[in-house]
């Protein structure tokens, strides 16, 4: 791939924060990351908690410092070129705040002209912009004043207000309702289409599996997979997700399920879901197993999910054994 084709370059980037209060170690967030980012991809960095996705994404911000290695956006570095970094990018960080003593509108207002946008234009998008976010009701009140989730609207609205060409969001989802979220993803996918670049985290692994034309999984400052969706599948091969409806749930069905061993199982109801990691073979033949248990009414076998590889992938060598 040629610098030209890239929205980011990461070669060997290191964070670590130092030992708080003397006490302790020093903890390495990010250790020793190295990827690049195609033009006008829609790159999920997915991870657990404390993996070092937030970290990461402050680097290529500008609002930290790594300690070692080098990052570019659209061929700045990060460090070396800061302002004409933030020039190309607009952000959504999970813990930024708006601006909470202006309105709505004002803080869509406010951004637009961060970015050197014309006033007359700069209305123009507020207006279509606070009306897909459904926050053309709200648009006059103080953001202080409104709820957590409309807060988040406000937010991730304001990168649609310019046209930066790299677009970083940290968990953009939080507190929207579905109907919303689902249009908001359709707006990523536009976006995209016409060339923007979108680097995003989320816990919500369904979204990933729908927006993501790339991913990176993460943990402990790590790389663990890279792939698309496919290629990911393909790292679990043998893995399968499993759904079985019974008319009454069998008094067994728990003593049974934990012989096998699932990566994942839920029961709600009388349905029991489960990933299995298991021959081809052999998958039927456990399938034919639970089901004498009971009086089935639906059964499914598809491939393993993104949920069912991101919880394979990061669970510890002895639990694979």
């Amino acid at each position: 791939m040629s610098q030209d084709e890239n929205a980011l370059q990461v070669e060997e980037l290191v964070k670590v924060y130092p030992a708080k209060a003397g006490r302790g170690a020093p903890v390495r967030a990010v250790d020793g990351m190295s990827f690049a980012v195609r033009r006008g991809e829609i790159f999920g960095l997915l991870g657990p908690n404390g993996a070092g996705k937030t970290t990461l994404l402050k680097i290529l911000t500008t609002l930290l410092r790594p300690t070692s290695g080098r990052a570019r956006v659209l061929g700045c570095d990060v460090v070396a070129q800061p302002l004409e970094v933030r020039r190309r990018i607009s952000m959504v960080i999970q813990e930024s705040a708006a601006e909470m003593f202006l309105t709505a509108r004002d803080n869509l207002l406010t951004y637009a002209r961060f970015h050197y946008l014309a006033a007359a234009e700069a209305r123009r998008r507020a207006a279509v912009v606070m009306e897909k976010f459904h926050l053309t009701p709200e648009a006059d009140r103080k953001v202080q004043d409104l709820s957590g989730g409309f807060r988040r609207r406000v937010q991730v609205a304001k990168v649609f207000m310019v046209d930066t060409p790299v677009v970083f969001l940290d968990e953009f989802s939080t507190g929207m309702d579905p109907i919303l979220k689902r249009a908001v993803m359709g707006y990523l996918r536009e976006e995209a289409a016409s060339g923007r670049t979108i680097v995003l985290t989320t816990q919500v692994l369904s979204e990933a599996e729908e927006l993501c034309d790339d991913i990176l999984i993460m943990n402990q400052g790590k790389e663990v997979a890279r792939g698309d969706l496919y290629a990911l599948k393909l790292l679990s091969r043998g893995l399968y997700e499993i759904t079985m409806t019974f008319d009454q749930l069998p008094a067994r069905i728990e003593a049974e399920l934990a012989r096998l061993q699932p990566v994942r199982v839920h029961i709600e109801d009388n349905t029991v879901e489960l990933a299995l990691k298991a021959e081809e073979a052999e998958v039927l033949e456990r399938v034919s197993a639970l089901a004498r248990l009971g009086h089935v009414l639906k059964v499914e076998v598809s491939g393993a999910s993104l949920e069912d590889i991101f919880i394979e992938l990061l669970r510890g060598p002895e639990a694979k054994s």
